[in-house]
């Protein structure tokens, strides 16, 4: 069994939070389908397909009202392209508060340590080098 195996997958707290949130709205969940629906090659294909086919089968003249279909589908898809474009902008947004936080924490610790390190070292200095008979 290897490290992998045996170590469960942990994801970023942001990351954790920002599934859990959207898990839990029902229109965020229909906007992400739609998503990554609209950002596959299976929609691509359909398209191809369901236009081809109302060209050939359903109207003489298609044009007119597939323009129409086409234009208020892409007035759509570019609202769910923005609802995406801002649903990630705030995701690292928030991972890069989150990081921020954490980045201050241990600059925090880091200090701390380092000042205990110089202190120990001070001490010992004292000791070995200016005191050395009274260890």
């Amino acid at each position: 069994m290897t490290h992998r195996e045996t170590v469960p997958h942990r994801h970023h707290p942001v990351v954790a939070a920002h599934r859990s949130r959207r898990a839990s709205d029902a229109q965020l969940r229909i906007a992400d389908a739609i998503t990554k629906f609209a950002g596959s090659m299976t929609f691509v294909y359909l398209h191809a397909i369901g236009f081809l086919l109302w060209m050939l089968f359903v109207e003489s003249d298609p044009w007119p009202t597939l323009t129409l279909v086409v234009s208020l589908e892409a007035i759509f898809l570019s609202t769910f392209v923005m609802i995406g474009q801002n649903r990630q902008a705030e995701f690292q947004q928030a991972k890069a508060d989150h990081d921020f936080v954490e980045q201050e924490l241990e600059l925090k610790t880091n200090t701390e340590l380092t000042r205990a390190i110089h202190a120990m070292t001070t001490e010992l200095h004292r000791r070995l080098v200016e005191n050395p008979g009274r260890t």
